[in-house]
């Protein structure tokens, strides 16, 4: 595989993460941790509201 090929598996990987997280929260935030130039930590931080 080359390395066009390779980022862009890895950025459909994420995009399809960043979506399944998003589908799967009300309220909160998603980040995204990136080191040299790849994404390398999703961190999702949701709120639950008490009404």
């Amino acid at each position: 595989m080359t390395r066009e090929k390779g980022q862009q598996a890895q950025f459909e990987a994420v995009a399809e993460k960043i979506q399944s997280m998003l589908e799967s929260m009300n309220y909160g935030s998603i980040t995204i941790v990136v080191q040299d130039g790849k994404v390398i930590q999703l961190e999702k931080n949701e709120k639950v509201r008490i009404k």
